[in-house]
């Protein structure tokens, strides 16, 4: 079952036209949060937006800190899937993150969290990752991961099935 959203023609952050070979998914929630357990009735979510399809930040009691960031996987012929995840970070990287987010310093922000969405083709929940900005008008990417799978998936060109990856070209 897909638990992103299907935002084939608008860009779901900002709603630009886009490219058919430019598909981006975003995940609504971190993955832990969709399990059972005492944050479901919390009241004290916190997100930096009305909700969590359009926040870039969120702190859950008793599950944690999370940073959205943008995983970009290269497909075959020239196409580009992009996840919007959700990333596990410190508490206190969550508080640095948004202290710089509308400055200058944004541009050099680096952090280092876990992937808190699963990927296809096997990619899991917790796979360290690090996040750095390569544009300041966009969210963090998904840079390096000392994850195997991960760091294919995010150096590799894959071959897609149902737009998915499934498997490194070559």
């Amino acid at each position: 079952m897909r638990l992103w959203s299907r935002g084939r023609r608008r860009c779901p952050c900002c709603g630009a036209a886009l490219h058919v070979a430019d598909r981006h998914e975003r995940f609504t929630l971190p993955d832990p949060a969709l399990e059972p357990g005492p944050w479901h009735d919390a009241e004290d979510w916190w997100m930096n937006d009305g909700d969590a399809r359009t926040s870039v930040f969120m702190q859950v009691p008793g599950l944690g800190s999370f940073v959205r960031a943008l995983l970009p996987v290269q497909l075959g012929r020239s196409h580009k899937l992009t996840f919007g995840v959700w990333i596990g970070v410190t508490p206190d990287d969550l508080k640095r993150a948004s202290e710089v987010w509308w400055e200058p310093e944004y541009a050099e922000l680096v952090i280092d969290g876990r992937l808190a969405n699963a990927l296809p083709p096997d990619i899991e929940v917790g796979a360290p990752v690090r996040l750095v900005v390569r544009d300041p008008e966009h969210t963090p990417y998904c840079d390096s991961s000392t994850d195997p799978r991960l760091q294919s998936l995010l150096t590799s060109t894959w071959a897609a099935v149902d737009g998915d990856p499934v498997r490194p070209v070559g």
